[in-house]
């Protein structure tokens, strides 16, 4: 998941701590687990490796996230090496 910080999130940017812990969280409580948390600069403020039992446990997540008001997420879907050779054998 990469991300921005809205208006409102740069301004409250001192409570991010705490709403990066809510996000943890809520991972958690979709039955998944955050792997990597990175604040970055550049054209993403953050980016966050996470894992989910599916597609709909993770679009619910970023749903949530966004409805706070505070951050903007882009969604990427991933493949470790091993999952994508797997794919590529049924090529």
């Amino acid at each position: 998941m990469l991300g921005n910080w809205t208006e409102a999130g740069i301004r409250d940017v001192k409570h991010g701590p705490q709403r990066e812990e809510s996000f943890r969280k809520a991972v958690e409580a979709a039955g998944g687990k955050v792997l990597l948390d990175l604040h970055t600069m550049g054209a993403y403020d953050f980016v966050v490796a996470v894992e989910l039992p599916s597609d709909e446990a993770a679009n619910t997540v970023a749903l949530r996230t966004g409805q706070q008001g505070f951050v903007r997420t882009t969604t990427l879907k991933g493949w470790t090496g091993s999952e994508f050779a797997e794919l590529v054998q049924k090529l």
